[in-house]
């Protein structure tokens, strides 16, 4: 007896028989074509699938384990894609300066694809003349000098609601869940800078704006099979289009009521935020394309989630090592002490001075990058690279884990030693590729200088103004330091704290 849906099933297996045919008969072609030219080293794989299952958990330690026996320019084949890992500061310079051009791009990318508008956005729109309009538009309305410190007043009301906040917590002698405080910091400072006003989380989603833009961040790092078996991406075999679709539509709705409310409520006298200043190049054509409501809802997610997630990541890492490390959070605060006072606030214009704790900053970004894989980059063109073949379409990793590990340029590179800094000019913008927080070359990170503002300030000012240990008594050794995989990579277990104020104020 024939079941009425078994004719459905032997379909299936017969689409699923024909796509695997076709990713063999395909992998076969390309193994062909590069069989005479040498490759990198790596993992040879699997058929079809070739080395998905090596990136485990933690992809960023597992790639750095394989670099440990392949070398700083690995590749492997990911599903149907030909991957290069970058794993040492002098392979990352090869990539991301001597050959900066023909890595510019972005390959194609399902989350960003689902959640960005078809890479509308600055992160993973290809390389051409859209990005760099784009990229220039967003430098000079929101991550400009002048742009930064036009919000100096915000950023001090906002710090200084938290200071109050936590002041309280300390009267009670009650534990602070830092990692949330930041993350909800971080989230009502970007929306002033882009949407101009503060929205409560009830207002987005009932996850709130951090749960939301954190599931984005994982879906958009999450090893998709449809990235790498182009083929099978309809299927959704993992179920993560589903995700995504879900996620765009909450940010999509949001995006809508925000634009519709700007466009309402036009106030010649207002000052213009990021979503006005983005309007008024609504219709406009940026050379040869034309700016859609999609470009300015991808652009507009771009600038929120590249200004929340990471700088708050960055905090609460630093955090962490200070309160697991005494000592060190003793020197930031004598430096402190000594530098500000103990009868005021710290304020922006001390930041500059504060040379040990710009030295934690760097062992955070060091130990603890934001980005360990920072965003993919495409091959445009047939490269060759210390001898090595670097196919056109690779999907090209900087894998900044690795490189903050390199023996070649660190010692006793697992421990948190603010000191290696003393006497070491590292740059943090991409021109030391021993450090490359925000990336190099022409996909590095515009926003800089607004990140940089925030993280300075927000650790110096919790360190100034309070004392801090950890809840029912644990030992700084016994914090635990696990972290999440994502696109930007926070810490697994809420960071908490119980606060003794210390100023004289």
């Amino acid at each position: 007896m024939e079941y009425p849906h078994s004719q459905d099933m032997s379909l299936t297996w017969a689409t699923l028989a024909l796509i695997a045919l076709a990713c063999f008969l395909q992998a076969l072609l390309w193994l062909r074509k590069t069989n005479n030219k040498k490759l990198p080293p790596g993992p040879r794989g699997f058929p079809i699938f070739g080395s998905l299952h090596l990136l485990g958990k933690y992809p960023h330690r597992e790639l750095h384990r394989l670099a440990q026996k392949y070398g700083p320019i690995m590749h492997l084949r990911l599903g149907l894609v030909s991957t290069i890992v970058v794993s040492s500061p002098q392979a990352a310079e090869s990539f991301l300066k001597t050959h900066d051009l023909a890595f510019a791009s972005r390959p194609p990318h399902q989350a960003a694809k689902f959640i960005s508008y078809e890479q509308k956005n600055l992160s993973f729109a290809p390389y051409g003349s859209y990005w760099r309009n784009v990229r220039k538009m967003c430098t000079l309305e929101l991550l400009s000098n002048v742009k930064i410190n036009s919000f100096k007043s915000m950023r001090k009301e906002e710090l200084d609601l938290l200071i109050d906040y936590i002041k309280n917590a300390s009267c009670q002698r009650v534990a602070v869940d830092l990692s949330a405080k930041v993350a909800s910091l971080s989230a009502d400072m970007s929306c002033r800078m882009v949407f101009g006003k503060k929205y409560m989380d009830k207002e987005f989603d009932e996850r709130g704006f951090k749960a939301v833009i954190q599931e984005g961040m994982h879906l958009g790092a999450a090893p998709n099979l449809g990235n790498y078996i182009p083929q099978i991406a309809g299927l959704d075999l993992q179920g993560l289009t589903k995700r995504m679709k879900a996620v765009s539509k909450v940010f999509d709705s949001f995006f809508e009521k925000i634009i519709d409310e700007h466009m309402e409520f036009k106030d010649e006298n207002r000052t213009k935020d990021f979503v006005d200043v983005m309007l008024g190049f609504m219709g406009s054509e940026v050379s040869e394309y034309h700016i859609g409501r999609d470009n300015i809802k991808a652009i507009i997610l771009d600038m929120l989630a590249g200004s929340m997630d990471t700088s708050a990541a960055v905090i609460e890492w630093a955090l962490s090592e200070l309160l697991k490390h005494p000592g060190v959070m003793k020197k930031v605060q004598k430096e402190l002490e000594e530098k500000v006072g103990m009868t005021r606030m710290v304020e922006e214009s001390d930041v500059e001075k504060l040379e040990y704790l710009e030295m934690v900053i760097k062992e955070t970004f060091r130990l603890h990058p934001v980005a360990p894989l920072l965003l993919p980059h495409e091959a445009a063109e047939d490269t060759t690279i210390d001898g090595y073949l670097i196919p056109k379409k690779s999907h090209i990793i900087i894998n900044t884990f690795a490189i903050g590990r390199d023996p070649s340029a660190w010692t006793e590179a697992e421990k948190f030693l603010p000191e290696r800094f003393l006497g070491r000019n590292i740059d943090i913008r991409g021109r030391d590729f021993q450090l490359l927080p925000f990336g190099a070359g022409r996909r590095g990170c515009p926003g800089i200088q607004l990140g940089m503002t925030v993280v300075r300030l927000v650790v110096a000012q919790l360190v100034h103004c309070f004392d801090w240990e950890l809840p029912n008594g644990m030992l700084p050794t016994e914090l635990d330091m696990t972290e999440e995989f994502s696109l930007v990579t926070p810490r697994a277990k809420h960071l908490e704290a119980i606060p003794n104020y210390r100023l004289h104020i």
